[in-house]
């Protein structure tokens, strides 16, 4: 049985009182659940985080880390200096570190053997753009960064992976992606793997879905065979946003 996961990014969001508050909330509102959930505050706010949830279900995870384990990266974050905040998930090749920071699928596959080499688990985010959609490439994009980025790890490390489709045409950008659209290419990803890999590691991935989720759709995507979860973006800051989704899966 595959874990259900719901993950809020909260991105460039909250600082240390909002943290705080935010997490009060969800803890108090959050429901009897067998779903796994993940909270991925500012690196800044990571130790009060942890402290926060000591006594929750929560999970707290990191929005990004560089591959080398120390030297002179100037505003960069180490898997050891992750760990040692007793912080054990990162989110990896999230569109907007693909976008507006230039991260490569050669950058992103030296993170995630880093990741996988500290047992870090690895949340990896990967989807297409717009113009891939329109011009019928998506499935194309997708498998290229599927191979570029995972394909060269060991089966071994694919129990520390959880997969994170985003279709960046679907974000911010008044294009809407049907619940159809998204079990479609999660489908797709699951057969990309089980040929890469075999069948067994393709059917116990986790596979969650980046593209807008709200309370209002979460459900009916979430129902799908082969979405597991969600990485949520905007909704994750809003306890009850949040929370509804939680409940919704």
């Amino acid at each position: 049985m595959r874990t259900k996961i719901v993950a809020g990014n909260w991105k460039m969001n909250k600082n240390r009182e909002e943290t705080e508050a935010l997490l009060a909330e969800l803890s108090a509102k959050l429901p009897d659940t067998k779903a796994e959930v993940i909270v991925a505050p500012t690196f800044v706010n990571l130790e009060t985080a942890q402290r926060s949830l000591e006594s929750s279900t929560i999970k707290v995870a990191a929005q990004n880390m560089h591959f080398a384990e120390n030297g002179a990266y100037t505003g960069e974050i180490s898997a050891d200096m992750l760990l040692n905040l007793d912080v054990d998930t990162v989110i990896l090749g999230h569109s907007e570190r693909r976008s507006y920071f230039g991260e490569t699928d050669e950058l992103l596959a030296k993170k995630m053997d880093t990741a996988i080499a500290k047992g870090l688990k690895a949340i990896f985010c990967f989807g297409e753009e717009l113009e891939d959609r329109k011009s019928d490439n998506h499935f194309s994009v997708v498998e290229s960064q599927l191979k570029n980025g995972l394909f060269h790890l060991e089966a071994s490390a694919w129990k520390n992976i959880v997969l994170a489709y985003e279709p960046v045409w679907a974000i911010g950008t008044g294009e809407t992606a049907s619940p159809e659209q998204a079990q479609e290419m999660h489908a797709f990803i699951r057969k990309t793997i089980a040929e890469a890999y075999n069948a067994s590691i393709a059917d116990e991935v986790s596979i969650l879905y980046g593209g807008s989720v709200k309370p209002g759709n979460a459900e009916e995507i979430f129902s799908k065979p082969d979405v597991d979860g969600g990485l949520i973006g905007g909704a994750s800051l809003v306890a009850s946003d949040f929370v509804a989704i939680i409940n919704a899966i």
